[in-house]
């Protein structure tokens, strides 16, 4: 899509979408710091889902802005994050009050995005190349931590359930990052072989 074709308004409703899922995220790490494990569900699931939502109306209601293409993936990455940053800290901090997410998973998914960001800045400095898109795996990706931190959250309210599934979900969550990571590399290359043809 060319500049022509993208909204440059900013009350959009999906804007407002997303202006909401930056709202939510200190309200989300507020909870968790409380101990309110079933509330931060709640408020992650409302986050989470206008992620979806969001998109959806754009491409429906024709609401895509310039502005909305770059908030909704930092919004993405800020809840994230947060998400992923919060519910390790207990056991860094030797603090752990319920199943914290092991500090290899964190870390995976923030060193993922931290190549992405690195890559693409390198390439938009050396190459001035700036169509930069999410992959059809990077999304793919970013389903799976949100259904993960929804899952890990659940079993924080039912302790009982840790041990059932959560090592999958670990699992699952960092081969996700580390797969999506490498694809973007080839995916970014592919991009770039397509504008140089169409120029």
């Amino acid at each position: 899509m060319n500049d022509s074709q993208v909204s440059t308004k900013i009350l959009t409703i999906p804007n407002i979408l997303t202006f909401l899922r930056m709202a939510l995220i200190p309200v989300f790490a507020i909870l968790l710091v409380y101990h309110r494990e079933g509330w931060a569900l709640i408020v992650f699931t409302i986050a989470g889902v206008s992620d979806g939502v969001d998109g959806f109306i754009a491409r429906r209601l024709n609401q895509e802005s310039e502005l909305g293409t770059i908030i909704d993936p930092v919004a993405d990455k800020l809840l994230m994050t947060t998400a992923f940053v919060m519910l390790t800290l207990p056991s860094v901090l030797g603090t752990a009050r319920f199943l914290p997410v092991p500090f290899w998973v964190t870390a995976t998914v923030i060193g993922r995005d931290v190549m992405i960001v690195a890559v693409a800045g390198a390439i938009n400095v050396m190459t001035g190349f700036r169509g930069f898109k999410p992959s059809w795996l990077g999304k793919a990706s970013t389903f799976v931590q949100v259904v993960g931190v929804m899952m890990i959250l659940f079993a924080a309210s039912y302790p009982d359930l840790r041990g059932f599934y959560l090592p999958t979900v670990y699992t699952t969550v960092a081969a996700f990052a580390v797969f999506s990571g490498v694809h973007y590399i080839f995916h970014v290359a592919r991009l770039m072989r397509e504008t140089e043809k169409v120029q």
